[in-house]
Parts: structure tokens; C-alpha cells; sequence
């Protein structure tokens, strides 16, 4: 497997499906359905995800796919792709940015690479194992802010389970009072590629899903930053919630989230 090659052709059907994306999105209006309280999708995010799962089968025929609106299903023996074909859906039907096309692959449960297409700006953020993390061909690095205090913090708000709100907004409370301040862009791959290139510290939220994540996880671990979940553990991709900062902010962010989510 030539990780490089297979990025380079990754970015480059990101980039040609989000053509298709912002196209649609000005040629006619958006159908849209509702999936659960809050949680839609529209016949964008299904034709984009076809393309997208399409162009990877040609890559790989043999691999299998976790893709979000589940326009395929198989499982690979060694190769998976984890696809979210709109991530910040409900942006993208108000037309406000920023909505991302996120791509990640594994191999054996390993993440391999990852590629975040923002359309918003038009920046693809990618990398691959054993490479830097990139942005549009330049590389790219996490931040290296020093504490809490000096940093500039994304989350994202529940929107269907609020079992942990009480929780969610003492953080929010307690960023507020103690950072520079806190961002929610609508978009968890976004905010994941924004951490990876340094405009943002650190980024936490709960009620996520792999393909949400995935790609994001691994373009910040390549950039220097660390990622976990509420615990300060390893199940993050599958957990439904995660942390991500650099590496200097990691164990005082942790331990703040730690302390007030559990």
C-alpha cells in the first residue's frame, strides 16, 4: 500500500465531489429529511456519499465502509473507510459554513489516513501514515499554547441527547471564565482539522460518531496533538466523545473535562 498515492486520490475525490456539493446546493432547492430530533440529511448527502463510496471502491476494490447515511455496508477484512459525505449537514441546508467532507481509512482497526475537505474555504486537510500533516499542500502543526488560559476552544452542542447537559454546560461555564474563549462551528470534523493547524487549541464534545472523528483524529495525531476520550482513555472513536488538543494543553484539559463531565 503506497499511503501517499492512495491520499493524493482521496483529496482529489473530496475535492471533486464537494464540486458536486456547492453546485447542488445552488442549483436547486434542498430536500430534506429528518433522521431523529435535529439530525437530518438531504438527497446532497446521499448522492455525495455514492460518489464518494464509488471512487473508493475503485481505489480499493476489497475494502469495506462505515458510511454515514449507509450507502454501503460491507465489511473489508483489512481495509475499512469511515465517510461522512457532509459533516455540519444542518449549516449546509442554511447555507452557512463551514460543512466538510470527511474520509478516513483503516487498516486492520488501524487509522492509516485521513482527509477533511472543507468547501467553505476550499482547504483540504490530510495526512497519511508515516507523513506531516498537510493543508493544501503546506504542512501544518497543532498549536503551542501553554495552558488553558491562553487558549481558544471549540465544542459542539448536543443535539438529540441530553443526558450529560448538566455536565456539558458547567464546562461551557467554566470555559468561559477560564480560556480566551469557546467556538461552536457546527461541524465536529471542522473543528478537528482547525485543532490539527493550530486556530484552535483544544475541542470536546460528546455524542459523536465515527465518522464524525475519524479522519480528524488522525490528521491531528500527525500534526503533534493528542487526542482521548472523557477518561483520559483510548475509546474515542467508537465512545461517543472525545478530546483533542495539543500536546502541551492535553493532561490540564483532560483533567478539567474529567472532572466536570464524570
Amino acid at each position: 500500500m503506497d499511503y501517499q498515492i492512495v491520499c493524493n486520490k482521496v483529496c482529489e475525490l473530496a475535492r471533486q465531489t464537494g464540486a458536486f456539493i456547492k453546485e447542488s446546493q445552488q442549483k436547486s432547492a434542498i430536500d430534506i429529511e429528518i433522521k431523529g430530533d435535529n439530525d437530518f440529511v438531504t438527497q446532497v448527502d446521499k448522492a455525495a456519499e455514492q460518489k464518494i463510496v464509488n471512487g473508493l471502491k475503485e481505489l480499493i476494490p476489497e475494502s469495506g465502509f462505515i458510511a454515514e447515511e449507509g450507502t454501503s455496508d460491507i465489511k473489508g477484512e483489512v481495509f475499512d473507510w469511515i465517510i461522512d459525505p457532509i459533516d455540519g449537514t444542518t449549516n449546509f441546508i442554511h447555507g452557512l459554513a463551514p460543512y466538510a467532507i470527511s474520509i478516513a481509512l483503516q487498516e486492520k482497526g488501524e487509522l492509516v489516513l485521513g482527509v477533511i475537505y472543507e468547501m467553505g474555504l476550499d482547504e483540504c486537510f490530510y495526512a497519511y501514515k508515516g507523513s506531516p500533516a498537510y493543508l493544501n499542500g503546506h504542512e501544518i502543526c497543532v498549536s503551542d499554547t501553554k495552558n488553558i488560559k491562553n487558549s481558544l476552544i471549540a465544542t459542539g452542542f448536543p443535539y438529540s441527547n441530553y443526558d450529560r447537559l448538566d455536565g456539558f454546560m458547567n464546562s461551557i461555564r467554566y470555559f468561559m471564565e477560564h480560556s480566551r474563549g469557546l467556538r461552536r462551528l457546527g461541524s465536529a470534523a471542522t473543528d478537528l482539522a482547525y485543532v490539527a493547524c493550530g486556530r484552535f487549541d483544544s475541542f470536546y464534545e460528546y455524542n459523536l460518531k465515527p465518522w464524525d472523528v475519524a479522519a480528524g483524529v488522525f490528521i491531528i495525531k500527525q500534526a503533534g496533538g493528542a487526542v482521548c476520550d472523557f477518561n483520559g482513555g483510548d475509546n474515542f472513536l467508537f465512545g461517543q466523545e472525545i478530546i483533542a488538543t495539543n500536546k502541551a494543553t492535553f493532561n490540564e484539559f483532560k483533567g478539567i473535562i474529567n472532572d466536570i463531565m464524570n
